[in-house]
């Protein structure tokens, strides 16, 4: 196998692909389930949970809690919808390389660690938590599969704790612009 996987080129593999389509765009597919539990849960259990959560937890920032309390269920979807685009466009990218992809290997790394997140919210809260239930059924999985086929043809970036930092930060600022679309979107058809 050469630097660039068996038989391939700086551009791309010449013969097939470096990896199987589900390792790329697989990626879509196992963000789509879980962002579905997600749409499913998320306005009722922020209406339901907040207040306890709010008396267990007075250390986290009141404007944190008024965060939660505001989101409504469009603006959820509509932020969703955002998402979407960020996660076909790394799944397409990732497909298109052969796997190879910066981005789509750095989303892929930022899906893995946010479902960490999800478990250690679910931990912490001693409870449900939306997205932890697909989280260490799918998403964990998913990743530590996609980053073991990866490895195998050969092009898995290398990551160093700096990276996976990197990942998760660029997950949550890809989130809090995705909820800033969303409001601003919403605010525009609210006007029309």
């Amino acid at each position: 196998m050469d630097q660039y996987g068996e038989h391939g080129t700086e551009h791309g593999p010449e013969r097939g692909r470096a990896v199987e389509l589900g390792v790329t765009l697989g990626l879509f597919a196992a963000w789509a389930l879980h962002d579905l539990e997600e749409l499913a849960t998320v306005p009722r259990w922020t209406r339901t949970q907040v207040p306890e959560l709010r008396r267990r937890f007075p250390q986290v920032p009141e404007r944190l809690w008024r965060s939660l309390e505001g989101l409504q269920g469009r603006e959820f979807a509509t932020a969703v919808g955002a998402m979407a685009v960020v996660f076909a466009a790394a799944a397409a990218d990732g497909h298109r390389t052969g796997g190879r992809s910066a981005f789509y290997q750095t989303v892929l790394n930022g899906f893995g660690l946010h479902g960490l997140v999800h478990i250690g919210q679910a931990a912490v809260v001693r409870g449900y938590t939306p997205g932890s239930v697909t989280s260490p059924l799918l998403v964990v999985p998913f990743t530590l599969w996609a980053r073991g086929r990866l490895r195998r043809a050969g092009v898995l970036r290398p990551t160093r704790a700096r990276d996976a930092a990197l990942s998760l930060a660029l997950a949550g600022v890809a989130a809090a612009g995705a909820h800033a679309a969303a409001r601003k979107v919403l605010a525009l058809r609210a006007r029309a």
